[in-house]
């Protein structure tokens, strides 16, 4: 089974079961509500850290740098905020982890230190030396 057909089931599986222990304490009409307002002050907080990730950027442009961890921090940004627009609160509890700056920034170093990894370890080339060799015709 791969990995993402078992995220697509153990998810929802999650937040459903998130879902009806909340419900079960704290009642039905709180827990709806409890829900929107999740969604509503993460989407707002996102779209800050998005503008202040557009700054950033914006400032390491006009210094002639490359806006590498803004340009990947503003995709991380957008990806927390769905998870915060989907209903549930473990998806809410991820999104709120990955839009914090602190958190984002922790999480990002070990994305990339796993990928760098794998680059240093991934050696398919193979040097060497070459040379033209004309046909008989000259060619």
């Amino acid at each position: 089974m791969s990995s993402f057909l078992l995220l697509i089931i153990l998810i929802p599986t999650i937040e459903i079961y998130l879902f009806i222990k909340i419900g079960s304490q704290i009642g039905a009409i709180s827990t709806i509500f409890l829900i929107f307002t999740t969604a509503i002050i993460g989407v707002y907080y996102a779209k800050y850290e998005g503008l202040n990730t557009l700054k950033s950027a914006y400032d390491q442009l006009s210094n002639n740098q490359p806006p590498t961890y803004e340009m990947i921090s503003g995709a991380v940004i957008a990806l927390g905020a769905i998870m915060l627009i989907i209903p549930g609160f473990g998806t809410d509890l991820m999104g709120f982890l990955i839009i914090f700056p602190l958190t984002r920034k922790i999480l990002l170093k070990r994305f990339i230190k796993k990928f760098e990894n794998k680059k240093k370890q991934k050696n398919d080339f193979i040097e060497g030396e070459f040379e033209d060799i004309e046909d008989r015709d000259g060619k």
